[in-house]
């Protein structure tokens, strides 16, 4: 069967493989890979045999080798920043660099429980039986720590606070109590726990002090300038396209820079020269966003265009970006066009297409 999306250990089965051969560096309990050998990885590089190892994470390297060295201690990693930062990428890059497996997941949402991060339990065995290890469900968490690899956990700031709170004896004594039973789950080596939280949940159920201290926190940034963010968006948009079968060419580096520069002037209020200052919207226009635009246009190009993408292709998806909130971001939406996308004469077509779409 054809799947939608491979796990990052299956779709880079080739380069992992590499990285292994000719690794020989020292290598933590049950890591797959060195350390270094998780950093290149994740920043790409030519190997000593000539291999090239393509990035996953175009941005700082020291950034991806604090992360790699927290996970070589007794401590977690807390991935943080604006959504779209490639918080969740980075996470399932190093558990599959790491581990060989990054499917040891848990989605944080608002009805996350206790059950769900630590054990629940088959009713009908347990009504049968009784309590007993056959009865109980293992979570991703437990899984992790019995088999020595990395437990992922996504929007931890979603969860509510007591149940994160859940995750306290397992980040700091490395085992999982099960009262029921009289027994617990002690973590093998090689076991951590890397986590994702945006500062855009900031205050919704914030972590308390006791469960801050078991995490070291890297925070990844936006793109530095504008030619890494467009590299970035080129990389993913091609690597989707091809994913998804598109029957659209790769769009022309302009139309990636033009959605670039839009995205980085908003949320700075500023354009690119320096000159205009313009009003931001209440979304974040992430890099993510950005590549979401482009995919749809390409979408729109290649199913009901010529399969060249267009300003007209891109308006609707741009409109959707920026514009989250009808009221206020429609108005800075049309401010913005009039007084920087039709000043420019080489933007007059996306001007054209965005008011008429408006």
């Amino acid at each position: 069967m054809s799947v939608l999306r491979q796990h990052a250990e299956i779709q880079f089965a080739q380069e992992l493989d590499e990285l292994r051969k000719s690794d020989t560096r020292q290598r933590p309990a049950n890591w797959a890979l060195s350390p270094w050998a998780v950093a290149t990885y994740l920043m790409g590089g030519k190997l000593d045999n000539g291999f090239e190892v393509t990035p996953k994470y175009i941005g700082s390297r020291r950034l991806i080798e604090i992360a790699v060295a927290t996970l070589a201690t007794d401590r977690a990693l807390l991935l943080y920043g604006v959504p779209g930062t490639a918080k969740s990428w980075v996470s399932e890059h190093l558990a599959a660099a790491v581990a060989g497996d990054s499917t040891r997941l848990l989605q944080g949402t608002a009805g996350t429980s206790e059950d769900q991060i630590r054990y629940s339990w088959n009713y009908a065995l347990l009504l049968s039986k009784g309590p007993s290890r056959e009865a109980l469900v293992a979570s991703p968490m437990m899984r992790a720590m019995e088999e020595g690899r990395i437990a992922r956990i996504e929007e931890l700031t979603r969860i509510p606070s007591d149940v994160q709170d859940t995750l306290i004896t397992v980040l700091s004594e490395k085992m999982l109590p099960i009262p029921e039973l009289n027994s617990e789950v002690q973590a093998a080596r090689g076991f951590n726990v890397i986590a994702t939280a945006n500062n855009r949940d900031k205050g919704v159920n914030e972590l308390s002090s006791a469960l801050k201290r078991r995490f070291n926190t890297v925070i990844l940034p936006l793109p530095d300038s504008e030619d890494e963010e467009v590299q970035i968006v080129q990389k993913r948009v091609a690597e989707l396209g091809r994913a998804l079968e598109l029957p659209a060419e790769p769009p022309a580096l302009k139309e990636v820079r033009r959605v670039v520069q839009i995205f980085r002037e908003l949320r700075s209020g500023l354009t690119a020269d320096g000159k205009t200052k313009v009003k931001s919207p209440t979304g974040t226009l992430s890099t993510a966003e950005a590549i979401s635009v482009i995919n749809n246009g390409m979408s729109l190009a290649g199913h009901f265009g010529d399969g060249q993408l267009s300003a007209s292709d891109m308006a609707s998806g741009l409109l959707g970006a920026v514009v989250k909130d009808p009221v206020q971001d429609g108005v800075v939406w049309r401010e913005y066009l009039e007084t920087v996308v039709k000043e420019r004469d080489e933007w007059k077509d996306l001007y054209r297409a965005c008011r008429d779409l408006a």
